[in-house]
């Protein structure tokens, strides 16, 4: 392994005396700076390029999340582990949604934490490998494959698995064609409860196999549902995400792009590396958006880090539950965002809920509402059925920056 180039930021002297000893005897991890604030962590990281950041999360100037953020937007190519004494969800979460690539929780030892970093910067150095590939790839030796429908927000409580659940059965009945659903949201999906399948196993038991995964293999652990589609729930319990591998995943997603039309993956609300696999292999990235000021500053953040991530041309930004009184005008979102609407589904709560709780998706039970109206019309937009075939690499429009209220109010 080449050596691993590693800027320490932390605003206490002793603790960046006490990473550099825990990382001496390390052959191949080499400490190339240390800063003492935000500020400086930002100036040595774009100065110093190293591989591996180390970031507290509480500093002085800038904190270690502003500093993230920061960052991932002008030094894509360093990857950040935030180091904090807090192990809370939330704070995890947030780590993950400025762009950290792991998250350390004080005290740690000196093989957590060579391992930690030995860990994200082979998984940085294969995703700059593959983009590097990608880029040098003729354009006349093109397999065709499914295509991948990765939906994110880091925002949870955006209805992001009822319209994957009903996106995919829309996209089997207008297609045709064969279509599977993937549930990536290891620690708690509910695919399965909104289709109201019986799992024969899920994507944690898959693999746990041994075997190279075959599609009969696969295909042992999918459920039919009864509009034609496929399904591969999530695990049934929080720790069995832990068996669950990027290798595994990665191997998973070129099998099933070679055996489905259309791949629709359900995420969890997190920038993790299972999750950035689902965003990197996606042709069309739905970034779900509610009406909300939390919700928009969530989503103004998720399509930074895509764009750093150079997948700003699969972003389609989509509205979701749109209607609601007092929400904020879809106009104004746009504006806020510089991204227009890619769809705007509306809010039926009646319709939803009923569906949710019989687990039966409402674009098979309510034909004529006007949400199962407006996924069906998605559906066909991003397939093409209506013979306007859309191409991976086209860009969501822009509109021209203007700063509204939302703008003033969170600086962008």
């Amino acid at each position: 392994m080449s050596e691993i180039r590693v800027l320490v930021a932390d605003d206490i002297a002793t603790t960046r005396e006490d990473v550099k000893r825990l990382l001496y005897f390390e052959e191949d991890i080499t400490v190339v700076g240390e800063a003492s604030d935000g500020e400086e962590a930002v100036t040595m990281a774009c100065n110093l390029k190293p591989d591996v950041i180390l970031m507290d999360i509480n500093m002085p100037k800038l904190d270690g999340i502003q500093s993230t953020e920061k960052i991932v937007n002008s030094c894509p190519e360093c990857s950040i582990i935030i180091v904090s004494i807090q192990g809370e969800q939330e704070y995890l979460r947030r780590a993950m949604a400025a762009g950290a690539r792991e998250y350390l929780v004080k005290p740690f030892s000196s093989n957590e934490l060579a391992d930690t970093i030995r860990k994200v910067y082979e998984i940085n150095t294969k995703r700059l490998s593959l983009v590097g590939l990608h880029s040098q790839a003729s354009p006349r030796i093109k397999t065709p494959k499914g295509r991948i429908i990765t939906l994110f927000c880091s925002k949870g409580g955006v209805g992001k698995t009822t319209l994957a659940a009903n996106l995919t059965i829309a996209l089997a009945q207008t297609t045709k064609k064969k279509v599977i659903l993937l549930d990536l949201d290891l620690h708690g999906g509910d695919v399965g409860v909104m289709l109201n399948v019986s799992a024969r196993g899920t994507i944690a038991e898959l693999a746990q196999e041994s075997d190279p995964y075959d599609m009969s293999l696969v295909d042992s652990y999918l459920v039919p549902h009864l509009s034609g589609a496929k399904i591969l729930p999530a695990p049934t319990s929080p720790e069995q995400a832990e068996l669950i591998t990027l290798e595994r995943v990665e191997e998973l997603l070129n099998l099933l792009q070679e055996n489905f039309d259309y791949i629709v993956i359900d995420t969890s609300p997190v920038f993790n590396d299972i999750n950035l696999a689902s965003l990197d292999a996606a042709h069309q990235i739905l970034v779900l958006l509610t009406q909300d000021l939390p919700c928009v500053k969530h989503v103004k953040t998720n399509i930074d880090i895509l764009s750093t991530l150079g997948h700003s041309d699969k972003i389609r930004l989509v509205v979701n539950c749109a209607g609601v009184d007092g929400g904020i005008k879809v106009s104004d979102l746009e504006k806020s965002l510089n991204h227009s609407a890619y769809a705007t589904i509306p809010l039926e709560e009646k319709v939803v809920r009923s569906a949710i709780n019989k687990g039966l998706p409402f674009v098979m039970t309510q034909a004529n509402s006007k949400v199962t109206e407006a996924i069906l019309d998605l559906a066909t937009k991003l397939s093409g059925s209506n013979g306007k075939t859309e191409k991976a690499e086209e860009t969501a429009t822009p509109l021209e920056p203007k700063r509204s209220i939302i703008g003033r109010l969170f600086s962008f």
